[in-house]
């Protein structure tokens, strides 16, 4: 799926000098390194903040907790009833568990079958519907890489005066999305991480923004949330040894943030081979003959896996970074089979919808709750993408596909 070694050898010698400033500086927390990379993601973000914390779920529950969240929100303390979060069913199993931790309760709201996130209009339902008293904010996911309908939670916000908007940006690093002429005529595209009231980006070695290990980020343009995060990263200490609040340990590394000052330089030039590595297989995919598009009108008849291999839609307003290269595709189970035989990479992101797991029973959700989050989830295959990919093993790979086909 992944060859990380192509990305680290032509940047080794400069990693490797901006670890050993480090280990010279013999300042390993929250010193000059994580500043600079801060400030550089904030501007990259357009963002007025950005907050370095220890992995992308610990972002997310920070950028929850900060903004007033979970167990300390008016509405618990009133009702003695958890606040809810509204959120999809279809993504990693972080998105829902942060909203817990931060004392608050997951409700989900189908997907978007073109685009594979949360729809703003199943949303809206709720929030007109008796569950949407208790909602205190909606936690769209960008995932794969392409921002959310942003026209439509926008809306959903202007409409309901206090709706908070986070947003998980964890796979969506350079990322935007440009409004509608109808919302704002003069807006321009506005980055991930800009667009709700926080966000928060995994910087995990598999992202296309990558440390070497785990790390994570918030970034909000609110300068409370901004001071609550930088807080609660640290055990709610504002002053060393005072603490505010209960917080917790989630501070980025110094050696992390050397190397992501490095690859951050790199991001925009990446991302756009990204979107050239997806457009060369949708083109490999038609000329194969495999290629199932989505209709440009979303009430249109949509695509079936029946008529072949569905390839990924990308909404005219996103600015796609292509996190994941996602098909739908028929036999999906026997498809990864036969290409784990010819030692080709893929992977199923998710397998089993949040609703439908173990942990989360108490939930009361129920299979067929959500069916276009548990069809994706029969269907969906990730292909190996990444900057460094070649044309000529794209091509191996939808090769290897069409003789499954046949």
């Amino acid at each position: 799926m992944l060859d990380f070694s192509r990305q680290f050898a032509p940047l080794r010698q400069e990693i490797l000098a901006a670890i050993a400033r480090v280990c010279d500086s013999q300042q390993f927390i929250l010193g000059a390194q994580v500043a600079a990379f801060e400030a550089a993601a904030a501007a990259a973000c357009a963002s007025r903040f950005a907050i370095g914390c220890a992995s992308g779920s610990d972002a997310l529950w920070l950028a929850l907790a900060a903004a007033g969240i979970g167990d300390s929100s008016a509405a618990t303390r009133h009702t003695g009833k958890p606040v809810g979060v509204i959120t999809t069913p279809f993504s990693f199993f972080a998105t829902a568990s942060s909203i817990l931790r931060a004392g608050a309760r997951p409700i989900f709201a189908d997907i978007d079958p073109r685009t594979f996130n949360l729809s703003p209009e199943l949303v809206a339902e709720i929030l007109n519907g008796t569950a949407g008293s208790s909602v205190k904010a909606v936690l769209p996911v960008h995932l794969f890489g392409q921002c959310a309908d942003w026209d439509g939670f926008a809306a959903l916000q202007r409409d309901n005066p206090g709706l908070m908007l986070i947003e998980d940006a964890a796979q969506a690093f350079g990322a935007a999305w440009t409004f509608s002429t109808q919302t704002s005529p003069d807006q321009p595209a506005r980055p991930a991480g800009s667009l709700g009231d926080a966000a928060a980006f995994s910087f995990y070695p598999t992202k296309n923004l990558a440390a070497f290990g785990d790390a994570g980020l918030v970034t909000t343009s609110s300068g409370e949330i901004d001071r609550r995060v930088r807080s609660l990263r640290a055990h709610g200490m504002t002053r060393r040894y005072f603490h505010d609040e209960v917080g917790w340990n989630s501070r980025l590394d110094e050696l992390q943030a050397a190397v992501l000052n490095v690859k951050l330089r790199h991001i925009a030039e990446w991302n756009q081979q990204r979107r050239e590595r997806a457009a060369r297989y949708n083109q490999f995919f038609r000329e194969a003959g495999l290629a199932v598009e989505w209709p440009a009108a979303s009430e249109a008849t949509p695509a079936s896996t029946q008529d072949g291999i569905v390839l990924p839609y990308t909404d005219p307003r996103a600015t796609h970074v292509f996190q994941q290269y996602v098909i739908r595709a028929p036999r999906r189970d026997a498809l990864r089979d036969h290409l784990a035989a010819q030692q080709i990479g893929s992977e199923i992101y998710y397998p089993l919808p949040i609703h439908l797991q173990a942990a989360l029973r108490d939930l009361g959700y129920k299979p067929g709750d959500f069916p276009e989050a548990e069809r994706a989830a029969a269907e969906v295959l990730a292909l190996p993408l990444y900057p460094e990919l070649r044309d000529d093993e794209q091509q191996s790979v939808v090769e290897a596909i069409r003789s499954f086909y046949n």
